[in-house]
Parts: C-alpha cells; sequence; structure tokens
C-alpha cells in the first residue's frame, strides 16, 4: 500500500466506485454462509437504515451519533442492555444474535459495530459480505490477519468505512499531521506515545470456578469465536473484557488507535521490520499490567528511519497486584520540555523528537498540540506560533458541527451517501490497526519479532503465527 495519501486522499466519487463493485464483483461466490450485495445508492437527503450490534457503552453513544438517520435494528445478547436501548428506539426490532439480523433486516444499509473485540471482524466482514456500509468502533479488529482482511473486504465490496477514533475529527489532529509532513521539526528519530490505561484488571490469571450465567445473558453468542470457558460472574461481562486474551487487547488494542493516530498518518510509518515488548509479568490469560513495545520504522517516501515507543500501565499498587500506579512513562530527557510546561507529565500523551523541534499533544485525540524548536525557551501552542502560522493547510476539515464523536460519525454518514472517504475509513485504520497489534503479537511471543509486513509473518518466529491469526471456535469460522 502507498502511504503518499495517508493525510489526504483524493476525496473521489462513491458512487462510481459503487458502480465498480456492482460490475467486477456481481459475478463471485460468497463465503459459506455469507451472501454478497451491492450497498444501496442512497442521495444525500435520503436517511440511511441503520441497525446496530452491540448497544451498551461505546456502543450507546455511537447510535446518538447517528440519531439523524432511521434506526432500525438493535442487536445485543445482553437482554436488560438491549431493553434499555430500546426504550429509545421502540419501533426498531431487536436481535440477539446479528447473524440472525444481517439475514432478516434486508433493508439496512448500514451496520454500527461495538461489541467485545473479539467479535469485531466477524460481524464487520459479515456485513461489508452483505453490501452494508460499517462504523467500527476501535481496535478495528482482535488480530493482525483480521485487519488485513477487513481492509480488503472493504475496498471489495465498495461499502463507506470508519472507524471509532472519534479524534480523527479534529482540527488539531489534521493540522499537527501538516506541520509535521512540512518538515517544520525536521527529520523525526523518535516518538513516544503513552497511556493510562488499562483502567481495568490486568495481570491476572482464569478465575476458577464456575458460576450460573445470567438469564438476560447469552453467554455462547458472547464467546462467540473465542474458546470456550464457564462464565465467571464480574470477570468479563461487561466492562472487564479488555484485560483478556481471549476478548480483548488491553491498554494498546484500546488507546493505541487513538493516540498514536496523529503520529501515524504524519509519518507514513507503513510496515516496521522490528517489534519489541517488555512488560511486568506475563501470562497465557491477560494482558501484563505494564508494557513499552519498541516499533523500528525503516527509510521511506524520503523519510528517516524511525523508532516508535508505546508505553502503559505502571506497577502494582500496595495490596492491589492488578491495579497500576501510571509511572510508566518516557524518558525524562524526552518530556523535560513537557513536563516544565505542566509541572507533571500528564497520563497520556504523544511526543515526536525531530531534529529541529519536539511536538508534544497531551489529548489523546491529538486535538491540541504544543511545540518547541530550536531557538525557543519553551513549548508554544501550536495556534500561536508563528512558525505554524505559516505553513498552509492542505487537509480538508471535518464540515459538521459538534464535538469530535458527533462529526466523525457524520463524515461516515455522508459517505454512505456518496460523499468523499471518511478520515478513518478502512483502507486507513485498518493498517493503523494492523501496525498497533503486532505489539500485542510481540507481548504474547516474548520475542523480537523480525516482521515481514506484505507477507503477514515474523520471519524469526514461526510461533508468532498462532497470534497473528487466531483459530476461531467451530462455527464461528471468518
Amino acid at each position: 500500500m502507498s502511504l503518499k495519501n495517508f493525510s489526504h486522499r483524493p476525496s473521489g466519487n462513491f458512487t462510481r466506485r459503487q458502480f465498480i463493485y456492482t460490475t467486477a464483483v456481481a459475478g463471485a461466490a460468497a463465503l459459506a454462509g455469507c451472501a454478497t450485495g451491492a450497498p444501496r445508492r442512497i442521495s444525500a437527503n435520503e436517511k440511511l437504515n441503520i441497525g446496530a450490534v452491540g448497544v451498551g457503552g461505546k456502543g450507546d453513544s455511537d447510535i446518538e451519533g447517528c440519531a439523524s438517520e432511521n434506526i432500525v435494528a438493535l442487536c445485543d445478547v445482553d437482554a436488560t442492555t438491549l431493553a434499555n436501548k430500546h426504550e429509545k428506539y421502540p419501533k426498531a426490532k431487536v436481535y440477539k444474535d446479528w447473524r440472525v439480523m444481517l439475514e432478516k433486516e434486508k433493508s439496512l444499509d448500514a451496520v454500527i459495530i461495538a461489541p467485545p473485540d473479539h467479535l469485531h471482524a466477524l460481524i464487520a466482514a459479515a456485513a461489508m459480505r452483505h453490501g452494508k456500509h460499517v462504523y467500527c468502533q476501535k481496535p478495528l479488529t482482535q488480530t493482525v490477519y483480521e485487519a488485513r482482511l477487513l481492509r480488503g473486504l472493504a475496498k471489495e465490496h465498495g461499502v463507506a468505512t470508519q472507524m471509532g477514533n472519534q479524534g480523527s475529527a479534529e482540527d488539531g489532529l489534521r493540522r499537527a499531521v501538516e506541520v509535521i509532513q512540512a518538515g517544520l521539526i525536521g527529520s523525526v528519530s523518535q516518538v513516544h506515545v503513552w497511556s493510562n490505561r488499562p483502567v481495568w484488571p490486568q495481570g491476572m490469571d482464569r478465575p476458577a470456578g464456575e458460576d450460573p450465567v445470567p438469564a438476560n445473558l447469552d453467554w455462547d453468542l458472547w464467546l462467540g469465536p473465542a474458546p470456550q470457558r464457564p462464565f465467571k460472574a464480574g470477570a468479563y461481562h461487561s466492562f472487564k473484557w479488555r484485560g483478556w486474551q481471549d476478548f480483548g487487547t488491553g491498554a494498546l488494542g484500546d488507546m493505541a488507535c487513538h493516540t498514536a493516530n496523529m503520529p501515524f498518518r504524519a509519518l507514513k510509518l507503513g510496515y516496521p521490520t522490528e517489534v519489541e515488548a517488555e512488560s511486568s509479568p506475563m501470562n497465557k490469560e491477560s494482558w501484563p499490567l505494564k508494557s513499552k513495545i519498541r516499533f523500528a520504522f525503516p527509510a521511506r517516501e524520503g523519510l528517516a528511519p524511525v523508532t516508535f515507543w508505546w508505553h502503559d500501565g505502571g506497577n502494582p499498587k500496595p495490596g492491589k497486584p492488578f491495579e497500576h500506579d501510571g509511572n510508566n512513562k518516557p524518558p525524562q530527557d524526552v518530556v523535560a520540555e513537557v513536563d516544565e510546561m505542566t509541572g507533571q507529565v500528564p497520563g497520556s500523551g504523544c511526543i515526536l523528537v525531530g531534529d529541529k523541534g519536539k511536538i508534544f499533544s497531551g489529548n489523546d485525540y491529538g486535538a491540541k498540540f504544543y511545540l518547541k524548536l530550536a531557538g525557543d525557551k519553551e513549548m508554544i501552542e501550536s495556534e500561536k506560533h508563528d512558525a505554524v502560522k505559516a505553513i498552509p493547510q492542505t487537509i480538508p476539515r471535518n464540515e459538521f458541527q459538534g464535538g469530535s464523536d458527533l462529526r466523525h460519525h457524520l463524515e461516515w454518514i455522508a459517505a454512505c451517501k456518496g460523499g468523499k472517504p471518511g478520515y478513518s475509513d478502512f483502507s486507513i485504520a485498518a493498517y493503523l490497526t494492523e501496525i498497533i497489534l503486532l505489539g500485542c503479537v510481540a507481548l504474547r511471543t516474548g520475542r523480537k519479532l523480525q516482521w515481514d509486513g506484505p507477507n503477514l509473518c515474523a520471519t524469526n518466529a514461526p510461533e508468532a503465527a498462532q497470534f497473528v491469526k487466531r483459530t476461531n471456535r467451530k462455527g464461528w469460522e471468518l
């Protein structure tokens, strides 16, 4: 994949893409158990018919972000969560099995996907094969292979897509990409991204025993492609699934799609050649309480090699072995100017180190950034820096009003109706997800990986393959 247009792709014509899809793949056979179909052509004045899978938590706000359209179907394996959302959308049909929803709801134009990570790819792939536009929460998938697959399916089926890293809608993030690509801080050699996550338990073993499954929960559907395991109250459903390797992607998967979004785009990072992780004690059940991951990216498109560091979590709190102190941040020499400006390095952030200066964002979404160039006495807010003011705008801004989350959804809705692709459509979002999730592979193998991106393999560690592509439970094949 060329990275030349990561920050500013031609808007194109979505109707033309629909036509290309219709004529090119109309005769292609569907995979077993899946239908193929072209997306319906929708005018800007029509309303989309939208179905949502996973309607609690982030799914709840995703639905609200699309409330201007027709919410015609709601799906959740938790009957209580489903009933609560149905009260607001009483005309919507309700389902507990997303496969049944896709089969029965022939009028659907688009699907919102927000269940636990391990289900994202299955639902998104099926929806796109049915010709449905897709808005999917981050991380887009649970595995590297799944991200590669979804990127291909989105292109093949000509559907409008968007991943839920809403910072992509922010003017500040797009401005930071312009400034970095204009060369203001020179050649970037280091990037550090850090997070205050996890804010859920990690570093623990599987709980012993088994509890009765609540009457409102379909545990088998909740497990989906993951290996069968007993239900244990308070361990997995509803929010604590993020810390388990079978269901979530830990702090890295949860937050890097946000915080690494800006440097990934700005530096056209592409595929790394090496990925290496170190962490607090690691088992085969949950993600570690603290990790530091190094990604080595080679020279690309005239840009110098760069080392990307990810930092999350911290040391266990006294008496609370599965909670951390948040003390896992970049080295002091990297963040000294941030420390001086703020009085304390924030719990999460991103900093790029160039040979002419540094850029720092303390916002997970990249909405606001500061910089210090050679000769500056301190970090200066970007909007007040004369050197930034001189750089022209080259990236189109999100034209919609409201908060970043709403604007991100409205951009996707416009794309579904023939507008230009969303700024975080799967051609970008799946690529970002694929790179990030290599850190999870490195954590699980415990080895430095020599990575062959085009061929999707670690050339020095064949055991990594089981984590690059998961073996799904029988009946839940991708």
